[in-house]
């Protein structure tokens, strides 16, 4: 955490909104819980939330919705849940979670679970609001495009005397272009006053969080606004504007890929995840999909068109082209997997070449073994998976296949061709295939005869 984004020492309470049914995404899978850059964008709330040292989280979920409740739990393990059993406003949203409000924290953050762009330091200066005097402090961006948005109502003194709805807002106030972004911090020692005296008298007949700025100006409290780029505040309804933060995040982890030392040869091609961990001097070619859980060492190198999930590679590893990690590969330094090559629960020793054309699963590849082209780990028979174990400096020649479990001693041979069926010991040769057998002219004589037959 750094000074910037450090808050106050207060209690703080963030109420995530997560109530919504999202029929504009046009998905069996709660809007919440669709993913970005990996991860869900109820996750990248939390984790904001967490980070900006919120140290208490209420997540607000539909009637039913057991599944986002779950992920909140997952994510958080002192998150609470509370349902919203009828639409019918943000206020009425925030209010489902009145047990966690009444318990009163200092600082009261109201967030919402479809806007996963905000950073911690955005939560962090809402918070500052809050200690530096503001009964309410609102979040605001300058739209490009403020159609559809509330607009903030200055008061003059860098405050705000109200937030007005787009269908709300007079023909004036329409041409303002400060617009809310929906996230606001309210004083906890006011906050159940302020909702619970909102009303519903606008054109939705809904209650809007919205209304506790005007609320707050009549009470006396001084207001706020806390400035955020218009893309930080991105709120997702629908696919376009889910593909829309992708982008968003997706310049934001290659630049920070960059800046930390990694080579993304063509950026705009390469894809992510959250938590992608990048030496230094590592290079990332053309077309490489990344996603969660891997950690690349100090220069490696991607090829292109590379998919890597769930694995580590370890400092000067080579991956590609046209290569997969699956979960639980975990390459050693200097490690090799070639093109069209799937490692899948599998550790590569040091050295070890993997090249071509092989799958490797649920094995152990020794350091400096070599395995050819087309060679396969036969590691399940339909029910249960098995281990290979292959020793150091072993050598597996092309177009074998290793049927689990089985184990490859130490600087062992496997002739080509061959299906290894029994444990190879150190330093041996094995060879399990058909004898070759070779009868002259006997092609000319089969021509021979087939021709005869045509012609009958």
């Amino acid at each position: 955490m750094t000074e910037q984004n450090r808050s106050p020492a207060r209690r703080a309470l963030a109420v995530i909104l997560a109530a919504g049914e999202g029929t504009r995404m046009k998905s069996r899978r709660p809007k919440v819980l669709h993913e970005v850059a990996g991860r869900s964008m109820l996750a990248h709330v939390l984790a904001a939330v967490g980070a900006a040292e919120v140290e208490a989280a209420a997540v607000v979920v539909g009637a039913g919705r057991e599944d986002v409740a779950g992920e909140a739990r997952r994510l958080c393990p002192g998150a609470r849940s509370f349902v919203q059993e009828r639409q019918l406003g943000t206020a009425h949203a925030v209010l489902a979670a009145r047990e966690a409000i009444a318990e009163g924290y200092d600082d009261l953050i109201v967030l919402f679970a479809d806007t996963p762009l905000v950073s911690p330091a955005t939560i962090a200066a809402l918070r500052r609001s809050l200690a530096e005097g503001a009964g309410v402090a609102v979040l605001a961006f300058e739209a490009a495009t403020p159609y559809g948005y509330g607009r903030i109502l200055r008061d003059g003194e860098g405050g705000v005397r109200a937030i007005r709805e787009e269908k709300d807002a007079s023909e004036e106030e329409r041409r303002v272009t400060l617009c809310n972004a929906g996230l606001m911090a309210i004083d906890g020692a006011s906050a159940l006053a302020l909702m619970e005296g909102v009303g519903s008298d606008n054109a939705q007949g809904e209650f809007y969080l919205t209304d506790v700025v005007e609320r707050a100006v009549a009470a006396g409290l001084p207001t706020r606004v806390v400035l955020a780029a218009e893309e930080e505040v991105l709120g997702v309804n629908d696919r376009v504007q889910l593909a829309r933060a992708e982008q968003i995040a997706q310049q934001r982890l290659r630049r920070a890929a960059m800046l930390g030392g990694a080579t993304l040869i063509a950026p705009e091609t390469v894809f992510l995840s959250f938590d992608t961990q990048l030496g230094r001097d590592v290079t990332i070619e053309p077309h490489v999909v990344i996603g969660p859980g891997v950690a690349i060492g100090d220069g490696a190198t991607i090829h292109a068109f590379s998919h890597l999930e769930g694995a580590s590679v370890g400092a000067g590893a080579q991956i590609g082209p046209y290569a997969r990690l699956r979960p639980g590969a975990r390459l050693a330094a200097a490690a090799k997997i070639g093109n069209f090559v799937e490692i899948k629960a599998a550790d590569i020793g040091e050295g070890a070449k993997v090249n071509h054309l092989s799958y490797i699963g649920d094995a152990i590849v020794g350091a400096h073994a070599n395995i050819g082209a087309g060679v396969i780990t036969c590691n399940y028979d339909g029910f249960f998976k098995y281990r290979t174990t292959i020793g150091a400096n072993a050598f597996v020649g092309s177009n074998s296949s290793l049927v689990a479990p089985v184990a490859i001693g130490d600087g062992a041979y496997v002739g080509s061709g061959s299906v290894i069926t029994r444990d190879v010991g150190v330093d041996a040769l094995a060879v399990a295939r058909g004898r070759q057998m070779e009868k002259g002219g006997w092609a000319s004589a089969f021509r021979a005869r087939q021709s005869e037959k045509k012609k009958g």
